[in-house]
């Protein structure tokens, strides 16, 4: 077994000893086992990753097994190791392995301990499997298989129905867009010829390139992206998916899951080369991805909430840069966002656990002294994302508001002011979300107020490794290291002039952010709800998320509903299948009960019967013989 395999199958081995044995052998087996292998996963890729810089990072293939044979052509279950690879995989089992060891202290009085452990090692190795899969069959597979995952983690409480309901929403919505991923690989498989990925994308580099339109190829395997990476029109799973356990949504909604359709886009770079429309049309919808998320929010009062739709935003800042060309830029962020939003989320769980489930802001306050340590990385992990130099989140937004900008492949004036409109929101609501939380006098109850107490260390921890993360995360340059698989493109302008511009364009927007909500929100925060009366039909449709849920209920849920019940159920079914079925059924147990009448049990009329039937057959001959 190589080392490849070895990462990918280590979590899987979890899932399968924590889901038979973990409720017979207790939480310490299942805290061991759920823990350990993930972090063995991570000190595994930390050695290929040493192995294949000593090698000059050329690319390592690792064959598992072959699939099937269809002819000719070979499907095998191969992996694949390259720079790109080597980020990605990193994130997931070091990013992972720090969630697992938060979800011991906030899980542990959970009567599902061992199942919770299990799903989650069934997670990683469904998200391991999508990066380190060599071909589009294998990626597709690990992309399923997060979607099962993710689905049974955001219903994990399946005894709420509410919650059973958002993991089926995550489910159903996802498979919407995995259509279009799915025949994005048929198209390319009848093409090409092919489904693995380095020979794809070598293909569209060639000379002699493939009969069908890279940008059809582009936009189709974008349509799984909007779904798996929250994208509009399909964004709306993600902030009801924060009904899963806080630990699901760092791993899944932050460092892991969501960042999928971004890796795909920048693994499929060589086909989004030749595909400048597909770019234009990515480009667009991340940012209105973006725009539209941050606003909803500026809204929000649920803590969870508000974390989930800045999720939704900031993968719409990765999408613009994958729009641009500029794909290192992209997983530069996806890289530091895994930083900074994870230590947010765990921040929240944090939080939550010291309010006795609390998750309304409205209701918190004063927390900064009660809580410190997870204050001090809650206020580092804003300050990242809000743009403060020189902490992570700086960094990767300044390089795509520099591309957004100036990229020769799409940047512009409009993508500009939008995206930094967008991230002057971010500062804002990070900011007022940091102010409610922490800040001010104390809004809860006496009895909430009276047990709210710092987290155990298996928590605080891991606060504070991802806080020193989002602090130093930025100083490793992801463009310049992905720059032989992704090059950069070119700049409209002096490239020195407009980094200096950028740079600080970047920092008056994080300052006017933090300001503007430090001054709203000072003191008793009249001046916010004096602005909130002001425009309150504005602010009521931005808390109820510009209604887009309702819309979608009244224009495709309810359609649904009707023709289901109306022409398939009580037509199709019951008419028509069970009609003719029972129709049928009835009158083959009638004929049944006349023919059985002639069934006496009479020996002697059977014989008269016999007797009379020769006669007559005898009768019969004679009179035509």
């Amino acid at each position: 077994m190589g080392l490849l395999t070895l990462i990918v199958l280590l979590p899987l081995l979890g899932f399968l000893l924590n889901g038979l044995l973990g409720n017979r052998l207790g939480k310490t087996f299942v805290s061991v086992v759920g823990c350990g292998l993930p972090a063995i996963a991570f000190a595994v890729t930390i050695k290929v990753v040493l192995d294949a810089k000593g090698a000059g990072w050329a690319p390592v293939s690792e064959l598992a097994f072959v699939w099937a044979m269809v002819g000719p052509d070979v499907f095998e279950v191969a992996f694949w190791f390259d720079r790109l690879t080597a980020i990605m995989a990193l994130i997931i089992t070091g990013v992972g392995t720090l969630i697992h060891i938060y979800s011991m202290g906030y899980m542990h009085e959970d009567r599902s301990y061992a199942r919770y452990f299990a799903y989650l090692n069934l997670f990683l190795f469904f998200m391991l499997l999508l990066v380190l899969g060599k071909s589009l069959l294998v990626l597709f597979v690990g992309w399923e298989g997060v979607g099962l995952a993710s689905y049974l983690l955001i219903g994990f409480w399946f005894d709420d129905i509410e919650k059973a309901k958002a993991g089926k929403k995550a489910f159903i919505v996802n498979r919407i867009g995995d259509a279009g991923f799915l025949l994005g690989m048929f198209v390319l498989y009848s093409t090409v010829g092919t489904l693995d990925m380095p020979k794809i994308n070598a293909a569209f580099g060639s000379a002699a390139l493939p009969a069908v339109s890279a940008s059809l190829v582009g936009l189709l395997l974008f349509i799984g992206a909007t779904g798996k990476s929250a994208q509009i029109p399909l964004y709306v799973w993600l902030p009801d998916a924060m009904a899963g356990p806080t630990p699901v949504s760092a791993l899944i909604h932050a460092a892991t899951m969501v960042t999928a359709g971004v890796y795909l886009i920048a693994r499929m770079s060589g086909v989004y080369a030749l595909a400048p429309e597909a770019g234009t049309v990515i480009a667009a919808v991340g940012a209105l991805t973006a725009v539209v998320a941050a606003t909803i929010a500026v809204a929000q009062y649920d803590i969870k909430k508000v974390l989930a739709y800045s999720t939704v935003s900031q993968l719409g800042f990765m999408f613009v840069a994958a729009g641009v060309g500029a794909y290192g830029v992209a997983v530069f962020h996806v890289y530091t966002h895994a930083f900074f939003k994870a230590c947010l989320f765990l921040g929240s769980g944090s939080v939550i656990h010291a309010m006795s489930g609390e998750q309304d802001i409205r209701k918190m306050g004063g927390l900064a002294k009660k809580i410190p340590v997870t204050f001090a990385t809650f206020a580092v992990a804003t300050a990242a994302i809000a743009g403060v130099p020189p902490l992570a989140g700086f960094f990767s937004k300044d390089e795509i508001l520099l591309y957004a900008f100036a990229s020769e492949k799409g940047g512009g004036t409009l993508l500009f002011a939008v995206m930094a409109f967008t991230a002057l929101l971010t500062a804002f609501y990070m900011s007022r979300l940091l102010w409610l939380t922490f800040f001010g006098k104390p809004r809860m109850g006496p009895e909430v107020e009276h047990h709210i107490h710092e987290s155990p260390p298996s928590m605080t921890i891991v606060l504070v490794i991802l806080a020193v993360l989002s602090a130093a995360g930025g100083f490793f340059s992801v463009p310049h290291f992905l720059e032989p698989l992704a090059k950069l493109p070119a700049l409209k302008g002096d490239p020195d002039h407009l980094h200096h511009l950028i740079v600080g364009a970047s920092v008056a927007i994080a300052a006017i952010g933090i300001g503007a909500a430090a001054w709203f929100f000072a003191g008793d925060a009249s001046r916010a709800a004096a602005v909130r009366g002001r425009f309150e039909g504005l602010f009521k449709v931005l808390y109820n998320k510009y209604y887009v849920d309702e819309f979608y209920e009244a224009v495709v849920g309810k359609p649904l509903h009707w023709i289901s019940d109306k022409v398939f159920l009580r037509v199709g079914d019951r008419f028509l299948i069970d009609g003719t079925l029972n129709g049928l059924a009835a009158l083959a147990s009638g004929v049944a009960g006349r023919l059985s009448r002639v069934q006496t049990g009479s020996i002697h009329l059977y014989a008269f019967l016999v007797v009379a039937g020769l006669v007559g057959s005898l009768l019969w001959v004679w009179r035509h013989g």
